[in-house]
C-alpha cells in the first residue's frame, strides 16, 4: 500500500497572493513591508503552535492586538490560502476516485487548519495532518515519522509532495519518496512513474 501525501500551500493551493497579504496590512494600518517581513519571520513558530494567534499577530504588527483584530486577520489569512491550484486539485480528485490512499501534511497553525478543513477539496481528504495540531513542523524528521505512524504504515510506503526542497529532503531523510512540486503536469508524470515502479 502506498500513501500519497500532499503538502497544501503551493501544491494543492496557489501560494498566498502578495496582494492578499498586503490587504491584511492595510486593514491593520500597518506598513506593508514591515507586515510582510513579520508575517514570515514568525510563521514557523506559529505553525508549530509555539505562538498563539494573539501572540503571532502581535509579533507581526509589533503591537498588542484585540480579539476582533485577530479574528479578522485569521479570516483574511484563511481566505488568502484558499485559492486552489486547479490542476493539482483535479489530480487529487482522480486519485480519490481511484481509491488511492491520500493524506495531507501541511505546516499550518491550528486556526488556519480549521479554516482549510472547510474547503471542499480538502474535506475530501480523510487523513489531514497540520503542524499546529501536532506541535511539529516540516522539515524536521519527527513530523514525517509521526504521519507514517498515524497512517499505520512505514515511511518507505509514503510518497510526499511539496514545493519546498527542504521539506522534500526532510521526507527523504525519514525514508519517504519525495517529489518536488513544480506544476501539476510534471507531478502527474512523476506520480505515474513512482506508482508504476
Amino acid at each position: 500500500m502506498t500513501w500519497i501525501v500532499f503538502d497544501y500551500g503551493g501544491v494543492l493551493s496557489l501560494p498566498q497572493p502578495e496582494a492578499d497579504t498586503l490587504e491584511m496590512a492595510r486593514a491593520m494600518n500597518a506598513e506593508p513591508e514591515a507586515f510582510l517581513r513579520g508575517y514570515w519571520q514568525h510563521r514557523l513558530d506559529f505553525d508549530r503552535a509555539d505562538l498563539t494567534p494573539h501572540a503571532y499577530w502581535a509579533a507581526v504588527l509589533g503591537r498588542s492586538v484585540t480579539h476582533s483584530e485577530v479574528a479578522r486577520l485569521v479570516a483574511m489569512d484563511v481566505a488568502g490560502w484558499a485559492h486552489p491550484d486547479r490542476g493539482t486539485v483535479a489530480l487529487l480528485g482522480e486519485l480519490l476516485a481511484d481509491d488511492r490512499d491520500v493524506a495531507l501534511l501541511s505546516n499550518a497553525p491550528v486556526c488556519l487548519g480549521d479554516g482549510l478543513d472547510e474547503l471542499p477539496w480538502i474535506a475530501a481528504i480523510e487523513r489531514r495532518f497540520y503542524s499546529g495540531r501536532m506541535g511539529l513542523v516540516k522539515p524536521d524528521r519527527e513530523i514525517y515519522d509521526e504521519v507514517a505512524r498515524a497512517l499505520g504504515t512505514e515511511p518507505a510506503e509514503c510518497v510526499f509532495i511539496d514545493d519546498r526542497p527542504e521539506n522534500v529532503e526532510g521526507a527523504e531523510r525519514a525514508g519517504m519518496t519525495g517529489l518536488l512540486y513544480t506544476g501539476s503536469a510534471d507531478l502527474r508524470a512523476d506520480l505515474r512513474a513512482v506508482l508504476a515502479a
